[in-house]
């Protein structure tokens, strides 16, 4: 799951289609808000906030640059062990899109 750190002066929005063009050469549009997951124990390097977005993917040649090493797309059912609260945030997003509820942005 792509992502990074909001520059000063730019909205989260931005900054998550900014993030994944410059992780993985894919350009995205935002979609709806999954949710903001703000625990501070969530990441073992430091209290991060995670506003996370659905995406739709415009174009572009899926490739790992900026600070991946590596990239490519997962069945949703056949996911890697994921870091973080990652697992809850694809969980929080599969549950959104079967009951409809996902907000506009």
């Amino acid at each position: 799951m792509p992502g990074g750190f909001v520059e000063y002066g730019e909205k989260t929005e931005d900054a998550v289609v900014r993030e994944v063009l410059e992780e993985t050469g894919v350009k995205t549009a935002v979609l709806s808000l999954i949710g903001v997951y703000s625990d501070p124990n969530r990441d073992p390097r430091g209290h991060t906030v995670t506003v996370a977005y659905l995406i739709e993917h415009l174009g572009g040649a899926l490739h790992a640059g900026d600070d991946a090493c590596n990239v490519r797309f997962f069945n949703v059912n056949d996911l890697p062990i994921l870091a973080f609260d990652h697992a809850e945030i694809i969980k929080d997003a599969l549950q959104r899109i079967s009951h409809g509820v996902l907000s506009k942005v």
